[in-house]
C-alpha cells in the first residue's frame, strides 16, 4: 500500500470548516481533516482496489494510519481491514484488540464489529476471547463484545449474546447500556420472540436506556 500517496489524496480533500463540525460531533475527542465520508471512501476505493491481490494484510499501512492525528486515517484503516478480512488470521486478533483500545471512541470501535464477527466465524475458538472482553475493565472492549454479532442475523450465538449482555448489567455507562439495547434491537429483526423473552426475563436488570433502545421496533408489549 502506498501510504504517502494516500496521505496526499486525503489532504487535497481537507476542509477546515467541515473539520470543526466533524470534531464537534464526537465531542472534540479527535481532530479531523474535514473529509466527508463519501469523499474519503472514494479515495479509499482508489487506493484499495487491488489490495486483495497482494495476498496479505499490510500492517505497516494500518499502523501508519493509526498513528496519524487526523481521524479520517483511522477510518481508512478500518475500511482497509474490512476489505482484507479474508486474510485475517487467528494471531491477528491481538492486533485488532490493540486497535480497538488505542485512540478509542465509539466511532472507530463500532467499525470493528464486522471484522470481529468475521474472525470468530473463521476461528470459532476466538469466541472465548470475545467473551473475555465482556468483563474487561476497558469499556471499549466490553462494547465491542456486546455488538460483535450485530451482522450475524440467524447465525447469532444467542447463548454467547446472553452471557455477554448479562456480564454488563448495571454498568452505569452510557456506551455500554446503549450497546446492549442496540444488540438486542438488531437481533429482534431476526428473532423477536427470543428478544422479547430475554427482556421479560431480565427487565429488572436492564437500564432504562438499554430497554428503550431494545424495544424500539418490537411490536409485542413486554
Amino acid at each position: 500500500m502506498n501510504f504517502k500517496q494516500f496521505c496526499s489524496d486525503l489532504l487535497i480533500l481537507s476542509d477546515s470548516d467541515i473539520s470543526k463540525k466533524m470534531s464537534a460531533y464526537i465531542r472534540d475527542q479527535f481532530q479531523f481533516l474535514g473529509v466527508p465520508a463519501s469523499k474519503r471512501k472514494a479515495a479509499s476505493v482508489k487506493q484499495f482496489e487491488n489490495a486483495q491481490d497482494e495476498g496479505a494484510i499490510d500492517w505497516e499501512f494500518v499502523e501508519a494510519c493509526w498513528e496519524q492525528n487526523f481521524r479520517e486515517f483511522q477510518y481508512a484503516a478500518i475500511d482497509y481491514l474490512k476489505i482484507m478480512t479474508i486474510y485475517l488470521e487467528e494471531d491477528d486478533f491481538t492486533k485488532i484488540e490493540n486497535l480497538i483500545t488505542s485512540k478509542s471512541w465509539w466511532d472507530t470501535v463500532d467499525g470493528f464489529h464486522l471484522i470481529v464477527a468475521s474472525m470468530v466465524q473463521k476461528h470459532p475458538n476466538l469466541a472465548e476471547n470475545v467473551l473475555a472482553w465482556s468483563t474487561n475493565e476497558n469499556i471499549w472492549l466490553r462494547r465491542s463484545a456486546i455488538i460483535s454479532q450485530l451482522s450475524l442475523k440467524d447465525k447469532t450465538d444467542t447463548e454467547s449474546l446472553s452471557k455477554i449482555i448479562k456480564n454488563n448489567f448495571h454498568s452505569d455507562n452510557f456506551f455500554i447500556d446503549k450497546a446492549i439495547g442496540w444488540a438486542l434491537r438488531q437481533y429482534s429483526k431476526t428473532d423477536p420472540d427470543w428478544v422479547n423473552q430475554f427482556i421479560r426475563d431480565n427487565k429488572a436488570d436492564l437500564s432504562a436506556l438499554s430497554y428503550r433502545e431494545a424495544t424500539k421496533i418490537l411490536k409485542n408489549e413486554i
